[in-house]
């Protein structure tokens, strides 16, 4: 009797100790993959218990729209890009920056090398893969920002919607795709494309990246001291775990698949991802720069005609969380 009262104690304090961790639930952009290795390593390694926290992770997909779950209470806090969030934010919904653990752009255009195509001048006459649902607005910026209509015609390119695969460069129906540094760019690859085939744009290189992949909340949560202190140590173990996922991205990629429930992801794509994506990441301690956020809203308020946002936004970002997270 006495051991089984001890094992009730022992049970009671544990279930106790897991009642008084708070819930924070994370809807990732995008499916199980090392793109958020971060939040999957910080889970994993107990980053968000020390913390005081007790985290779900939601993986996206094409049928996921991270602001919609926020919006509709699924969600805490979201992992967005930039241009869509300052989007639905010119559109009513409120989204706030309070990190941007992803300092750099991964995102580029990947052209045919024999597509005549050695210049970002030389796009029209070309068809171009696009991703929308929110990823277009970088590229129409870009395109505004050089004078190039996307209407197709001899002066101006032809836009394919593109979906989430790399079958218009595969197949030729593109001459150039949208791809990720991390993702489709080593899909063409590995399905026997040499790089010598190939011609890259990297936004970044360019000067018209957009930020990436920051995390996102309502404006109204942060008028609650103990949401931003949630807020606070949930960044905290966050960049705990981008740090470590930086430093042995091997094992990193080892704990993604282990929460990829799909089973889609292999071991040589998911390392080979965390390695990309660890450049992405390099030098953030979660602080969003002041100068890349004004660089993206430039980029997003030339968007011609039609540009992804109109105005300048007004408390679009905050580093009351960051700064938080970096007193302890």
């Amino acid at each position: 009797m006495k051991i089984l009262m001890t094992t009730a104690v022992a049970l009671g304090l544990t279930a106790s100790a897991a009642a008084a961790q708070d819930a924070v639930t994370l809807q990732l952009k995008w499916v199980t993959q090392a793109q958020f290795g971060g939040y999957y390593v910080a889970l994993e390694n107990g980053y968000y218990e020390d913390e005081g926290l007790d985290v779900t992770i939601n993986p996206g997909g094409p049928d996921i729209a991270p602001p919609q779950v926020l919006a509709g209470g699924g969600a805490d806090v979201i992992v967005e890009w930039m241009p869509a969030a300052l989007a639905a934010r010119e559109r009513g919904l409120p989204l706030v920056n309070i990190a941007q653990p992803f300092a750099r752009s991964g995102m580029m255009l990947t052209c045919w090398a024999d597509a005549g195509i050695a210049s970002p001048a030389d796009f029209p006459g070309h068809t171009l893969g696009v991703w929308f649902f929110g990823n277009e607005y970088p590229f129409l910026s870009w395109m505004s920002q050089l004078g190039i209509p996307t209407e197709g015609g001899a002066d101006g390119v032809e836009v394919l919607q593109q979906g989430f695969n790399v079958d218009p460069l595969l197949q030729r129906q593109a001459d150039c795709i949208s791809t990720m540094t991390y993702n489709e760019y080593w899909q063409v690859i590995d399905a026997g494309v040499s790089p010598d085939d190939l011609i890259t744009y990297q936004y970044e290189d360019q000067g018209v990246a957009t930020l990436e992949d920051g995390l996102y909340v309502l404006e109204e949560s942060l008028d609650d001291p103990a949401f931003v202190d949630r807020m606070a140590r949930f960044v905290r173990a966050s960049m705990r775990g981008w740090d470590w996922a930086a430093e042995h991205p091997e094992e990193a990629a080892m704990i993604v698949l282990d929460y990829d429930e799909s089973g889609a992801q292999t071991e040589q794509h998911q390392i080979r991802m965390m390695g990309e994506v660890a450049q992405l990441t390099d030098g953030s301690d979660g602080t969003l720069d002041e100068d890349a956020y004004q660089r993206t809203v430039d980029t997003l308020l030339a968007g011609g005609s039609d540009p992804v946002i109109t105005m300048q936004p007004d408390g679009a970002f905050t580093h009351v969380v960051t700064d938080m997270a970096l007193s302890e």
